[in-house]
């Protein structure tokens, strides 16, 4: 029998926060957020607290079981800048990740906290890239992990998380999965993503493996705004506690999503509402809002812009054309800055996309079926729509947030 690796918290964590009422809490799983809101009737994630003094994104768990994750590249495009008449653009390629998008971040804390918790196995609700990714990181530890999923997973996922030897079960309900989630948890598993309802987002300590796309950001040309997909946040929400905690300021963050959702909460809907829509963009597919998404909106004066179908593919089809092939959700993050620089106010900025996973892996380029005919772009798309793509989904009021962000 292997032995266990060895983890170590850092000795300059001192807590956790609320990120709505600023409540602070002991160092514990809240898997139902703050418990002062959660009886309140809101649904809120906690934040990690450090002792001042040290300068940069501070983790958790600074020494995590590691797979390479990080440090991935930032491209520029200066063909789309010169288009969209911005000062710079760059690509944040996250697809540069062991197991090919920016969930081996978080899966790198996930998987350490869970090793330091003594638990033997790692459940997660799953899309495709959060499930492969927590399957690898939990391999690398010599955990047992356990990916609740649905019937429409695509083959290549199916093979990449069983090769893992994670064990994959599948719902047609997502009520059920969250249900099944709770079941393990309640048997002793650790909870690697969100499983309740309300959502609140993942567990904090995955959520701090995004800070340092803040920092490794920072550490060249600070940009003005940074455009990412978005369902419950956590991307989103990482990404800003970095830049609060480097102290450069935080630039503008723009949440990508594909009906919308947030959009409609900055415009005063109540962030606890079931928010229905379809759309093939199913790493961001979702019909709840987080609020640990709405706070860092707000907090870096951002933006939330509804990308369609027919945009996000128009917008892979313009990435693929400079040599970069995402997948539908993440180039969202592209077709919402188009849209944002066609309304004007962007000319001369510095623009970052934060690419997330690579099309190679999208359901259209394995094996669902042929998507429906396109939707006409909107204003601010950037070609024609491609002529590959996913059936959309509907999202309706039962079914809870996916991967990205």
């Amino acid at each position: 029998m292997s032995t266990r690796p060895s983890i170590a918290v850092t000795s300059r964590l001192t807590g956790m926060a609320c990120l709505r009422c600023a409540e602070p809490w002991p160092v514990a799983e809240y898997e139902a957020g703050c418990p002062r809101c959660a009886a309140e009737g809101h649904a809120s994630n906690l934040r990690l607290t450090y002792l001042p003094g040290e300068r940069g994104a501070s983790l958790p768990y600074p020494e995590a079981l590691s797979l390479g994750e990080g440090g991935t590249p930032l491209v520029e495009l200066p063909e789309l800048a010169s288009e969209l008449k911005l000062g710079k653009l760059s690509a944040k390629l996250e697809w540069c990740n062991p197991t090919g998008s920016h969930k081996d971040r978080m899966s790198a804390q996930l998987i350490a906290r869970a090793l330091d918790r003594g638990a033997e196995r790692v459940v997660a609700a799953s899309s495709g890239n959060g499930g492969l990714s927590v399957a690898a990181y939990a391999a690398r530890a010599g955990l047992s992990a356990e990916i609740a999923t649905t019937e429409a997973l695509p083959r290549v996922y199916r093979r990449a998380i069983t090769a893992y030897g994670a064990t994959l079960v599948s719902f047609a309900d997502s009520m059920v999965r969250w249900k099944h989630l709770a079941k393990r948890v309640g048997e002793g598993a650790f909870a690697a993503t969100n499983y309740m309802v309300p959502a609140i987002g993942t567990n904090p300590f995955g959520i701090e493996g995004y800070k340092k796309i803040a920092a490794e950001l920072a550490a060249g040309t600070m940009p003005d705004l940074v455009v990412m997909p978005c369902s419950r946040g956590d991307l989103l929400s990482g990404i800003r506690l970095g830049f609060e905690e480097i102290g450069a300021g935080v630039p503008m963050l723009v949440a990508a999503e594909p009906f919308a959702r947030l959009e409609r909460v900055l415009a005063g809907a109540d962030y606890r509402e079931p928010f229905a829509g379809d759309t093939a963009q199913a790493s961001i597919a979702g019909s709840t809002v987080t609020w640990q998404a709405v706070e860092a909106l707000r907090a870096s004066t951002g933006r939330a812009v509804p990308v369609d179908d027919g945009a996000a593919r128009a917008a892979q089809s313009r990435l693929a054309a400079c040599g970069l092939h995402a997948e539908l959700s993440a180039a969202s993050a592209l077709a919402a800055l188009a849209i944002l620089a066609a309304g004007g106010g962007l000319a001369g900025r510095h623009a970052v996309i934060v690419l997330t996973g690579s099309g190679s892996r999208d359901p259209g380029d394995s094996d669902m079926a042929a998507r429906p005919q396109d939707e006409a772009a909107p204003d601010g798309a950037l070609a024609q729509p491609a002529t590959t793509g996913v059936s959309p989904q509907r999202t309706d009021p039962s079914v809870q947030q996916r991967e990205n962000g």
